[in-house]
């Protein structure tokens, strides 16, 4: 029978057939130091469950998160949202012979209108936003396909672009301007909203393009070559247009304070979304005063000038419009959600309070000896 021998020392990480001082080398021990922290002697706490903590605690979470869910939820449905698709896939659709003919080669855009009717007026300000449905913008190599230094309004960026923008970097022997995927695939249809009264005159409503984008994003992020240099022809000039676009980045805007790369609607479509259904935000209509409302109830034309191809990709588009509250735009799902895990641990309180009364006394007794 094998016999095996134990020598602590061994454990502790030295050898029996180290030598001691001066006779040989000596074997480095493994041991860890003696602190608190290497060998876990640390102050530790540790919960202890018992029915009288963790009932409580279900109690408590249903109580709270059930009137913030109830809150959330009734904010969420008093928020008014219309919806328009005007993609024109249905034959009966007005938009059905632009969204058969348009590709982004057709050099006359077409144009459509779509006639809605509020049933509901809408109060303060009212936020127009756009949306694509099948549009996968975070696609990585989509996500990429751009220079941040060029948009930042460095020179050197603008005559030599990052080659994350291939194929989209140079066209007829000029590098592009904006370069990559995401500046060419720039949403470009037009929307103008009208009220029809009721004597059949339509009247215009004003539609905001001024602060649509996040503030550093207009301010930090995204600035034009040149620095104050008004003259975006000039700076411009050596650089091509994005393969799909009517028009230079610099004939963005006639106001040159939304115009090249610090053009609104282009900064706000740069910003990816996460998801393949989307809406960005388009324009705002202010509210002229409190008398009134923003949007009355009544008759109204949506006015479309159809540039942007959805087919291709299977695709959809829409208008909505929008009133928001302090927590955003309209989104139940935040309210549903409390008020489930509310419920959920209200019932589990309710569930195991049951138990604990009718088998916590029990096994009580049974601890008792006779």
């Amino acid at each position: 029978m094998m016999a095996s021998s134990y020598n602590a020392k061994e454990e502790d990480g030295h050898h029996s057939g180290a030598s001691g001082p001066g006779g040989g080398t000596a074997v480095k021990s493994k041991k860890p130091d003696n602190t608190a922290f290497k060998q876990q002697r640390l102050p530790a706490w540790q919960p202890i469950l018992t029915a009288g903590t963790v009932l409580p605690a279900f109690f408590v979470i249903g109580l709270i998160f059930i009137p913030i869910g109830i809150g959330l939820f009734v904010t969420s449905n008093n928020i008014k949202e219309y919806e328009i698709d005007y993609t024109g896939i249905e034959m009966s659709s007005p938009c059905f012979n632009c969204s058969q003919n348009f590709s982004w080669n057709s050099t006359t855009p077409c144009k459509c209108s779509v006639s809605f009717s509020l049933d509901q007026p809408f109060e303060s300000n009212v936020f127009m936003y756009y949306g694509l449905s099948n549009f996968y913008q975070n696609h990585r190599r989509y996500v990429k396909s751009r220079d941040d230094s060029q948009l930042n309004g460095d020179k050197a960026s603008l005559t030599n672009p990052s080659k994350e923008c291939e194929p989209y970097r140079t066209s007829d022997k000029k590098f592009i301007a904006p370069c990559g995927a995401i500046a060419n695939s720039l949403f470009n249809d037009t929307l103008d909203l009208f009220f029809i009264d009721p004597n059949g005159t339509r009247t215009r409503i004003e539609l905001v393009k001024k602060g649509i984008a996040w503030w550093t994003d207009k301010h930090v992020k995204f600035r034009n070559p040149g620095g104050n240099n008004l003259n975006l022809t000039a700076v411009f000039i050596d650089t091509a247009k994005p393969v799909n676009w009517r028009k230079p980045v610099y004939e963005l805007d006639t106001d040159q304070e939304n115009n090249g790369f610090i053009n609104e609607d282009f900064i706000v479509w740069m910003r990816t979304a996460a998801l393949p259904t989307f809406r960005k935000l388009y324009r705002i209509i202010q509210r002229k005063n409190s008398m009134t409302p923003t949007l009355p109830r009544g008759n109204y034309t949506l006015d479309i000038t159809y540039n942007y191809p959805v087919r291709s990709f299977e695709g959809r588009k829409r208008m909505i419009l929008s009133t928001i509250s302090w927590m955003g735009g309209k989104n139940p799902f935040l309210g549903i959600a409390y008020i489930t895990v509310g419920s959920v641990c209200f019932f589990l309180g309710v569930v195991l309070l049951i138990i604990h009364h009718k088998y916590g006394n029990r096994n009580n007794s049974a601890d008792i000896p006779n």
